[in-house]
Formats: structure tokens, C-alpha cells, sequence
């Protein structure tokens, strides 16, 4: 019983939907992360003279042989907000364009002049109008 229901669960089209989004998501941030690291970053580092953002920290307390240094990583929280409106800003724009195309489709359709209309509506607008002239 429960598994039959957990199948009917699962095989309904927005469930489908979600996992197929999850799992394209995960890929495209691996490319959009590997763009930011690979290429957007040295670019920044160049202008900015050669910074690697994810090494910059600020050490809170020194380490000793035992126990490691406590660092406040700014560097990482810069990368991660750069990854952040990359990974904004290019599902905005795969939205607008694929709002875009649906927006053009809309336009090529063309509306039916005269749809047909049937018989039982014909019937009933008769039947409108006959009441119609009766109350007049």
C-alpha cells in the first residue's frame, strides 16, 4: 500500500520535474563555479595585482605545534558571493530568454476566426434568445 502510494508520488510530473532541475542545477554549478575559478577569478587577481581571494584571512589566534591557527577566511565568503551572483545573474538571463521564445511562440499561433461552435450552444443561445423575446 504505502509503496504504491510512494510510486504514484514519485512518478507525478512535478516530482519528475524537481529531481530533473536538481540534478541539471548541480551541473551547472560546477560550470558556472569553474568559471568564476578558472577564469573570472585570475582576471580579478590581475587587476587587483595578483590577490588570490580564497587565501585572504585574517589570523584571530596563532597556532602552536598542537592545536592549528583560528583565521577569519574573508577570502572564501568573496569567492562565494562572486559564485553567487554569477550563478544569479545566469539564471536570470536563461529565464528572460526562455520566457522570450514562449513569448514568440504566443505571437505565431494564430487565433481561430470563426471557431465552430457546438450544437448544444447553439441550442442553449436559442433558447436565450426566445426567453429573451418571450419577457420583452
Amino acid at each position: 500500500m504505502v509503496l504504491k502510494e510512494f510510486r504514484e508520488f514519485a512518478l507525478k510530473g512535478n516530482v519528475l520535474d524537481l529531481a530533473i532541475a536538481v540534478v541539471i542545477g548541480g551541473a551547472f554549478g560546477k560550470i558556472v563555479s569553474s568559471l568564476v575559478n578558472d577564469i573570472i577569478m585570475p582576471i580579478v587577481g590581475i587587476i587587483t595585482g595578483g590577490i588570490n581571494f580564497s587565501h585572504l584571512h585574517f589570523v584571530l589566534k596563532e597556532g602552536t605545534e598542537d592545536i592549528p591557527a583560528i583565521t577569519f577566511n574573508y577570502g572564501s565568503f568573496i569567492q562565494n558571493v562572486v559564485d553567487f551572483l554569477i550563478i544569479s545573474i545566469s539564471i536570470f538571463l536563461f529565464i528572460k530568454l526562455i520566457n522570450k521564445f514562449k513569448r514568440e511562440k504566443k505571437a505565431e499561433e494564430p487565433e481561430p476566426e470563426n471557431p465552430k461552435v457546438s450544437d448544444e450552444v447553439l441550442l442553449l443561445q436559442e433558447i436565450r434568445d426566445l426567453l429573451k423575446s418571450r419577457q420583452a
